[in-house]
């Protein structure tokens, strides 16, 4: 069964994930690049993490999480892992760079046990970190067991200021053994390559070159038998199929016979009869993610589907089993459902796992898969609320369709936990603001507070979600608050539901609500990689 995890991925990978179980490993951590665009994690057990800092920040810092991580390392059966990571830090000192590699190795280590013996990984960077990161996939991969540094164009040219503009990422592909599973793929010739060497012309229009149907030297098999008359071992050679096979080819018209009497054969070969260009270390072909692109989820770092598609169809088979530990917005989980492999996705934000139970289920109607981290019932709501606040908000207003207001960052409360975006008419975008209450206690003037804040956004409808029971006094706080009328009904001003009644199904009651709250990811159909375009 496909499996989402919502936790650390540390703590996923001991506990969750067996020995040798995972046929092909895909990740894209977070760079120390300094920017300012992925929603990254915070510790499930509270305390902010020194790995990820939450809110749309991409920044790593020395402390308590990354000695317990080095620690980790040097206490690993891995020596050379261990000595590699020691070296590094001799040389970098407790820094950010040093934070990063220290959470990044111990990571590594997992992600190689749970990998089979003829598993493969691809590890996703940028040029700011790639350097470190292979010195340390050397370390625990074996650096016998490095494949490529595949280079992907990943935007199109821009200007840098004193600097080459950068448009590439990085994958490290490596392999566990020399056992490796391995699916050759292809790319199209270039219309300057068809016009130099298919300088041949059939009575069809069809362009071919001649390719030479003997082989050096004599054998006295099929090979070495006449063929119309042509006593090709006379001439030191052989032909390159059985007469049976020539026999078939040239009843398809794909032997050059030549005017002169003396002239050998030639085969006619056509470029859709070659599978291609063998696919190279340097990917130009896959379009960057672009704003205006139909599988566009909102989600700043999305790679493009046909990206993980041509990793998965290369490394791994039907009904193999891919794991993404920072998965993101799915886009892993994506590609292998729709070339039928089973999953593991993990991820630490509720907002990431809640996009891709979404994004699922709109390009796969009726999928099929597990949640495991989550909570899935009253005990489960409770717990969360208890440990992480910003967590539980961002599970609840995945509850109603919602999206977390503005990555839900730490700071002054805006009354504002979430956004519902609806057409009332099909055509104007309105929206509905969400509350959350995660409290013990909640009361009538929240309600209100609630209120003034549709007010004060111009919104037309607040949502307030509580894990406590509401009282007599907060419903009726919230019908005095009036309707939201519009030519097709009247709809509550302020609605009010427990977590409770969100469990059994009950609904916020909006008008035409716009599914692209989270955008809708297009519907698709399940293939393999023989229907792929490379």
């Amino acid at each position: 069964m496909n499996k989402l995890y919502y936790g650390d991925n540390l703590s996923v990978l001991r506990g969750c994930v067996d020995d040798e179980s995972v046929d092909l490993v895909y990740l894209d951590p977070p760079f120390n690049s300094q920017a300012t665009y992925n929603v990254l994690f915070r510790s499930t057990a509270g305390e902010q993490s020194r790995a990820q800092i939450e809110a749309f920040e991409d920044t790593w810092h020395w402390g308590d999480e990354a000695e317990l991580a080095f620690d980790g390392v040097m206490s690993s059966q891995n020596a050379d892992a261990a000595e590699m990571l020691r070296s590094m830090r001799a040389f970098l000192k407790e820094n950010d760079v040093m934070a990063y590699l220290s959470m990044m190795a111990v990571r590594i280590l997992e992600l190689h046990r749970v990998l089979k013996s003829s598993g493969c990984i691809y590890l996703h960077c940028d040029p700011s970190a790639s350097h470190y990161l292979k010195i340390l996939m050397d370390a625990v991969f074996g650096a016998t067991n490095f494949k490529n540094e595949v280079i992907w164009k990943r935007t199109s040219a821009h200007s840098s200021a004193k600097r080459y503009g950068p448009v590439h990422d990085v994958l490290l592909f490596y392999a566990k053994s020399e056992t490796f599973d391995w699916h050759p793929q292809y790319t199209k010739y270039d219309v300057e390559y068809l016009e130099t060497f298919f300088d041949q012309t059939d009575s069809e229009g069809r362009h071919w070159k001649r390719m030479d149907l003997t082989g050096a030297g004599v054998r006295h098999g099929e090979t070495g038998k006449p063929w119309h008359g042509i006593d090709i071992t006379a001439k030191g050679r052989h032909w390159a199929h059985p007469p049976s096979i020539l026999d078939s080819l040239d009843a398809q018209g794909k032997v050059h016979w030549p005017q002169k009497a003396d002239g050998m054969p030639r085969l006619k070969q056509y470029p859709e009869d070659l599978p291609g260009v063998p696919l190279q270390d340097v990917w130009t072909d896959i379009r960057p993610m672009h704003n205006l692109a139909a599988e566009r989820m909102g989600y700043a770092t999305q790679k493009p589907v046909s990206l993980l598609e041509r990793i998965l169809s290369t490394s791994s088979g039907v009904g193999n089993t891919i794991l993404d530990p920072f998965c993101g917005c799915g886009t892993t989980i994506h590609a292998a459902e729709k070339l039928r492999r089973e999953w593991i996705g993990i991820d630490i934000t509720h907002l990431a796992i809640s996009l891709i139970e979404k994004r699922l289920r709109d390009a796969f109607p009726g999928i099929k898969y597990e949640v495991h981290g989550t909570p899935k019932d009253l005990d489960g709501a409770h717990d969360l609320a208890a440990r992480d606040k910003y967590q539980f908000q961002w599970w609840a207003v995945s509850l109603v369709n919602a999206v977390p207001f503005a990555g839900k960052k730490k700071g002054a409360d805006s009354g504002i936990d979430g956004l519902i975006y609806f057409k009332p008419e099909g055509k104007t975008t309105e929206k509905a603001i969400v509350s959350v209450k995660g409290g013990e206690n909640v009361n009538v003037a929240m309600v209100r507070d609630l209120a003034h804040v549709v007010d004060r956004e111009k919104a037309k409808i607040g949502v307030f979600i509580t894990l406590a029971d509401s009282t007599g006094p907060m419903r009726t706080e919230a019908v005095k608050t009036g309707f939201f009328e519009t030519p097709y009904g009247k709809y509550p001003k302020i609605q009010i539901f427990t977590i409770r009644e969100l469990f059994e199904g009950k609904q916020p009651n909006i008008p035409l609500v716009d599914a692209s709250t989270f955008k809708k990811a297009p519907k698709e159909s399940r293939g393999d990689q023989d229907a792929l375009p490379f």
